[in-house]
C-alpha cells in the first residue's frame, strides 16, 4: 500500500533509510545543524556506553545508556511520531526538549 504524496512534503526516500530491505524512518531534515550535532553526539555515546555496560555486565548501565539512545533518537525525529505529520515547529520543540533532557544527565546531582 502506498501512502499518498504531498507534493510539497518530504518524498520517501526522505522519510525512509532502508537497510537489509528493512525500513527506518530517516532523521527530521528540518533541524538546525547545531540541534543534529548535539543530539548525534548524545546518540553515539549512548551507543558506546551501552556496549561498554554489556562488557562490564553492568544492567543498570546499559538501561541508562538505552534511555540516552531512545531519547536522541525521538528528538531526531528516528522514533516516536512521524516527523512529515508533525507541523515544523512541534518538530523542534521536541528536538529541543530531548536535548535539554540529554544535557540534564550530564548535569552532577546535587
Amino acid at each position: 500500500m502506498t501512502e499518498p504524496q504531498d507534493p510539497d512534503g518530504p518524498t520517501e526516500d526522505e522519510r525512509w533509510l532502508v537497510v537489509g530491505g528493512r525500513r527506518w524512518p530517516r532523521m527530521d531534515p528540518s533541524l538546525p545543524a547545531e540541534v543534529v550535532d548535539a543530539l548525534t553526539s548524545h546518540l553515539g555515546r549512548g551507543r558506546s556506553g551501552v556496549g561498554a555496560a554489556k562488557r562490564r555486565g553492568d544492567d543498570d548501565a546499559v538501561a541508562a545508556a538505552r534511555q540516552r539512545v531512545g531519547l536522541a533518537k525521538h528528538g531526531l525525529g528516528e522514533r516516536g511520531p512521524r516527523w512529515w505529520d508533525e507541523p515544523e515547529d512541534a518538530r523542534l520543540e521536541r528536538a529541543h526538549a530531548a536535548l535539554r533532557e540529554l544535557d540534564a544527565l550530564d548535569r552532577p546531582a546535587d
